[in-house]
């Protein structure tokens, strides 16, 4: 089994004055706008890469636990997740130095060392972990509500 999504830009106007428009196919982003004041700057009502690279992991994460406890015969409740990237300077230009997963979960049934475990072990396998193997830093803190 293979699947293949799409995104697309649109962008105009020259480096710091151009601005962007960023869309999927499924119409989920439709024209969402972004620009050098919102990756860098203080415009929060546009987009930008790092905020979607963020949504993707954690989404992509969050799954793969789901999926992970519901194979283990584990029946998630709540999941909550939040991804922060950091883009830092390095010489010229930037990378994503560190992305700081964070999951808040309700599972009934699991005990605290099955529960790292498997986050952990999401953490490692979901395939937008696999595909961001070169950042540097990629944590998790995984809270198991009671």
């Amino acid at each position: 089994m293979s699947a293949e999504k799409s995104a697309s830009v649109h962008w105009e106007g020259a480096g710091k004055a151009g601005l962007g428009q960023i869309s999927t196919e499924t119409g989920a982003l439709n024209k969402v706008p972004y620009g050098f004041a919102s990756r860098f700057g203080d415009d929060t009502k546009n987009s930008n890469p790092e905020e979607i690279v963020g949504a993707a992991h954690a989404a992509c994460f969050t799954m793969a636990f789901s999926f992970a406890c519901d194979k283990a015969g584990i029946a998630t409740e709540t999941l909550d997740t939040t991804a922060k990237v950091r883009l830092a300077k390095e010489g010229d230009g930037f990378k994503i130095d560190r992305i700081a997963l964070t999951l808040n979960a309700k599972v009934p049934g699991i005990d605290e060392a099955q529960f790292q475990k498997i986050a952990n072990e999401a953490k490692a396998n979901c395939p937008l972990s696999k595909a961001l193997a070169g950042v540097p830093e990629v944590t998790l803190t995984a809270t198991l509500q009671k």
